[in-house]
């Protein structure tokens, strides 16, 4: 954009109101010295100026119906705008011009008019025509600036727009939460229970095994997904969620029990199970009988009678324990033990009505 045209939409947005602060920075009085009141010259310069601002003002009609729209950016300008000088001419030639002489038929340059020091210039009227005349002297060249095309003043933004996806994309990465595994298990596992207490059991199931594979080791999802599994009847399931337990950690007597129990149901002796978790069963009664049982009824009563024992060195008073005793010593010709075994089963009052007849029938047969 042009230095004239900048000036001229300045004085659009003001409205064409003249003031103190059209003035330009850079224009100052030069001091001159004391002379008369040049009528001649004053009268030439009003219409040398009265010339440019008609031109000046065609040129901007113009070009604001040619012109085409250039964004603005907030590129820097180059050169600093000065200010509309010929509006301020106008202004103080429009003061002047009452007691101004008419023009002479053949104007001579301003350079070759004479400059009588004869009277002196009344006060209100020098410093304007100072000013008037170094106006004059800026202005001439404007109107040839007035050709030069506008410079495009936004085509570095547009460079530099495409990093702001970027910075909105890794905003989120910056300021979001990552989630740990354990979390994640804990969350689906809160999921499952929470869908459960609704009575959906098969989308709890589906929480449950998320959460074990986000970790497999969460032993509250483990276990309580084992037991929807048998609930819904789904064995197979059951015993795969329990071996993946018992392969990560042996050191589950309990999950090793349950193991055992759903082969002994599917016609597997399950001795493996419980051998593999016995050395982290010590002290545990209930292990140590369970296993005798399924000894036992593998027929290998040698090895039941001790885990029998260890069992019952833990709870002296447990009748079914002394009758599993007193049957595998039976079946190894101890019958001598045998019936003291029974005996003890019978008066630990612990047993049920058919378990009592039971023992009795051994005795008797012991008996003879």
């Amino acid at each position: 954009m042009s230095l004239i045209n900048k000036m001229l939409q300045d004085l659009d947005a003001r409205g064409g109101q003249p003031g103190s602060a059209a003035v330009s920075p850079e224009i100052r009085p030069v001091l001159a010295p004391e002379r008369s009141f040049p009528w001649l010259r004053v009268a030439l310069l009003g219409g040398l100026a009265v010339v440019l601002g008609a031109s000046g003002y065609m040129a901007w009609r113009i070009q604001q119906t040619t012109a085409v729209e250039v964004p603005v950016g907030p590129a820097p300008v180059s050169a600093p705008a000065p200010a509309p000088a010929p509006v301020q001419a106008q202004a103080v030639l429009a003061e002047a011009a009452p007691v101004a002489p008419a023009p002479a038929p053949k104007p001579e340059p301003v350079a070759d008019v004479p400059a009588p020091e004869q009277a002196e210039p009344p006060p209100s009227v020098k410093p304007e025509a100072r000013k008037v005349e170094k106006a004059v002297k800026q202005e001439a060249p404007a109107p040839k600036r007035a050709a030069a095309k506008p410079e495009p003043v936004k085509a570095p933004l547009k460079a530099a727009t495409p990093a702001k996806p970027a910075v909105k994309a890794a905003a989120p990465a910056a300021s979001g939460r990552v989630e740990t595994t354990a979390q994640r298990a804990e969350n689906a596992y809160r999921r499952g229970l929470a869908s459960l207490e609704d009575g959906r059991v098969t989308e709890a199931i589906g929480h449950l095994q998320n959460a074990l594979r986000a970790e497999p080791r969460h032993e509250a999802a483990r276990q309580t997904l084992v037991s929807l599994l048998i609930e819904a009847k789904r064995p197979e399931e059951a015993m795969r969620q329990l071996g993946a337990a018992l392969a990560l950690d042996p050191r589950q007597p309990a999950m090793a029990m349950l193991l055992a129990r759903l082969q002994l149901e599917r016609g597997s002796p399950g001795i493996d199970t419980l051998m593999r978790t016995l050395p982290y069963a010590a002290g545990n009664g209930e292990y140590h009988a369970f296993l005798a049982g399924a000894l036992q009824r593998e027929q290998r009563h040698r090895e039941a009678v001790e885990h029998y024992t260890a069992a019952l060195r833990t709870a002296p008073q447990n009748g079914v324990w002394w009758m599993g005793l007193g049957i595998s010593l039976q079946a190894e010709k101890r019958n001598a033990e045998a019936a003291d075994a029974y005996q003890k089963a019978q008066a630990s009052g612990t047993l049920s009505a058919e378990l009592q007849g039971f023992v009795d029938r051994k005795l008797k047969q012991l008996a003879r």
